[in-house]
């Protein structure tokens, strides 16, 4: 970790929280994601070697403990008092980035998009009582690909591969982009169907159901409605619970 060698509390803190990747590590452990494959899962393109480091780094900060695991298998990392003070700060980039910053190609990786719905904003209180798999398929950066959503006893999971019990919905994926401004909230669900940028086969009861199950998109409606109003931005942004985080 490097400093700027600079009295000002800003320059302090930044030379934990500015790192590269630290604030999508720090995003991923406030989800719940307490395992390192849980916070790598939510970050494609984060070397194990650099997640390790960057770990190491926020534990000697006092940021996050490491604790191991009862089993001996492994460790948890969680957040110090320090580190639970830095969500407030998380939350407010993430507000501005919303805000100020433009959705580009290169931020719509389905699969980052498919994690942050099922590991995040999926709606349990919606979830079909069954067991329901849904296939999605899509291509990104030229390379196609698959993940699947299994739902089963009031949960959801993301899957690589095929759990095995059969498709009860396919989602293609066609436009990228499409499917990461729904998510946002930018677009509704029913103008990504009419044109064409997704298609989704399967019983009408479940094609209808599905967007249902995610809540992101409400929370960008939220910020949308507020943003011309800093007072309500920032009574959103630190009045925000675990249960409605925003990235």
């Amino acid at each position: 970790m490097r400093s700027y060698q600079q009295y000002c509390p800003v320059a302090r803190g930044a030379e934990v929280f500015a790192e590269r990747w630290t604030p999508v590590i720090l995003r991923n452990i406030f989800y719940g994601c307490e395992t390192f494959n849980a916070i790598a899962d939510g970050a494609p393109g984060l070397s194990r070697s650099l997640l390790t480091k960057r770990l190491r780094e926020l534990e000697r900060a006092g940021v996050i403990e490491i604790i191991p695991k009862k089993d001996g298998k492994g460790s948890r990392y969680v957040p110090t008092e320090a580190g639970r003070a830095l969500k407030p700060v998380l939350n407010a980039l993430a507000v501005w980035g919303e805000m100020w910053m433009e959705v580009r190609p290169v931020h719509t990786e389905p699969g980052v998009v498919l994690w942050s719905w099922a590991t995040v904003f999926l709606n349990r209180d919606a979830l079909p009582r069954h067991r329901v798999v849904v296939r999605f398929e899509f291509e990104y950066a030229g390379k196609p690909d698959k993940a699947w959503l299994l739902v089963e006893n009031g949960d959801g999971e993301l899957c690589a591969s095929d759990p095995g019990h059969g498709d009860d919905l396919m989602v293609e994926i066609r436009d990228t982009m499409a499917l990461a401004r729904w998510h946002l909230g930018h677009i509704e669900w029913g103008t990504a169907l009419r044109s064409g940028a997704i298609v989704v086969h399967g019983p009408t009861n479940l094609r209808r159901a599905l967007p249902a199950w995610n809540l992101r998109p409400q929370t960008g409606h939220r910020i949308e409605e507020i943003k011309e109003s800093p007072e309500q931005v920032a009574d959103f942004v630190y009045g925000l619970t675990p249960a409605t985080p925003i990235s």
